[in-house]
């Protein structure tokens, strides 16, 4: 076997490598991307020592810079410096396949069963109030401690309450980064000059070229869509658009996919929530609640685009700003704008705290004390939310039984 036979093998194997492991991750990663983010820890950089510490560490800080979900684009990251290209796939599609098949069957079992007033699937709507209040309380201490980051919640939840709608969230981002840029004031940050960084493994003319080509589609998508009639395109577009411009987090789509879906008919709002709510309980990312948005709309071809849509801007991105990294994490105006848009981000979800979820949910005193209830369970007694999902399901079932 020749020099060039045996790296070709190696790659192959490397690459079936990091399937297994995002697959084994995929099955049993609870808990939300900051528990991810420790499971990822204890398998890539403790167990399997594919990465250092600090090129974890560094990895892990560009990815919470960018737009879409942190734990699957540092799988991503790690993927691609495993096994090229196809490392960074075989990752992403083994941690995101189980959940997503999952909701998948979710949508379909809903479709064929009557459950609009069933007590187990209000009590999966309650849950939501709960699981979101938990995600706005701990976004509010870490990213609107200042008055001016406040002042930029509130306005910005303000905002969309009263002009909903996907572009005003869109509108609102641009503001605050805006302001961010230009009112807030962040130190410059150093890097150790013992770091190792995220290996300079992606040219910098390739680098632009998969950044442009993720902000050509930004804007290209939305106007072929009014071209090109399809139910496809449209979905594709609509979620590709939610992946290139949520920052925070998995909890933060909700409010522009609600804004994107629900009015195109595709879902109903309880079957919005109640899909969000289900994505509580599995493990792997939350943004594969777009798979249950697409089966619910178009079948097994909508969950396919949906989930693929979503995604794709964190590939694009990730593998973009590889080759700028430490150029944007040294520059001070650049991080601050983060901090307003993440200040934005805060207000938006707290406005969809109250609207869908407050609104379509909350409908009188037991259901406010069935909320505060799980609400206690997720913030004080620390339970996972996939168990408070579990257990509003269940009393959820048992408060309609017992009439």
């Amino acid at each position: 076997m020749t020099l060039t036979d045996q790296q070709a093998t190696s790659r192959r194997r490397s690459v079936w490598e990091v399937g297994k492991t995002a697959l084994l991750l995929g099955l049993t990663s609870f808990g939300g991307p900051v528990a991810h983010l420790g499971y990822f820890y204890e398998e890539y950089v403790k167990r399997k020592k594919w990465i250092d510490e600090k090129t974890y560490a560094d990895l892990v800080a560009l990815c919470q810079f960018l737009p879409g979900p942190a734990s699957s684009q540092v799988g991503i990251g790690i993927g691609f410096m495993r096994a090229g290209v196809w490392g960074a796939l075989a990752a992403w599609l083994g941690f995101t396949l189980p959940s997503a098949v999952a909701l998948s069957l979710v949508a379909v079992w809903l479709q064929h069963h009557s459950w609009g007033d069933a007590g187990w699937m209000h009590g999966l709507l309650l849950v939501t109030v709960a699981v979101v209040a938990q995600a706005v309380w701990e976004m509010a201490r870490k990213f609107a401690s200042s008055r001016l980051e406040a002042t930029v919640a509130i306005i910005a939840a303000a905002a969309v309450l009263l002009a909903p709608g996907a572009w005003s969230q869109v509108a609102v981002i641009a503001a605050a980064g805006g302001i961010g840029a230009f009112g807030l004031r962040r130190k410059n940050v150093a890097l150790s000059s013992s770091a190792a960084g995220i290996p300079p493994s992606i040219r910098r003319s390739t680098g632009l070229t998969l950044l442009s080509l993720f902000a050509v589609l930004l804007v290209a998508l939305p106007l072929i869509r009014t071209w090109i009639h399809s139910p496809l395109l449209a979905l594709f577009d609509s979620f590709y658009r939610a992946g290139a411009l949520v920052f925070g987090g998995g909890h933060v789509v909700l409010p522009l996919l609600e804004a994107e879906v629900v009015p195109q008919g595709w879902v109903t709002a309880n079957q919005f929530l109640a899909g969000y709510s289900a994505a509580q309980a599995v493990p792997g990312p939350l943004f594969t609640f777009a798979a249950y948005i697409g089966m619910a709309a178009l079948g097994w071809k909508g969950a396919l685009v949906a989930t693929t849509a979503i995604f794709l801007p964190s590939f694009l991105l990730v593998l973009g700003a590889f080759p700028f990294w430490h150029w944007l994490r040294r520059h001070p105006r650049f991080q601050a704008a983060l901090a307003g848009i993440n200040a934005a981000v805060v207000g938006i979800l707290l406005a969809a705290l109250y609207d869908p979820i407050w609104t379509k949910t909350v409908k009188g005193p037991a259901d406010l004390a069935f909320s505060l209830g799980a609400f206690l369970l997720l913030v004080v007694w620390k339970w996972p939310a996939w168990a408070v999902v579990l257990v509003s399901f269940v009393g959820g079932w048992l408060r309609a039984w017992l009439g």
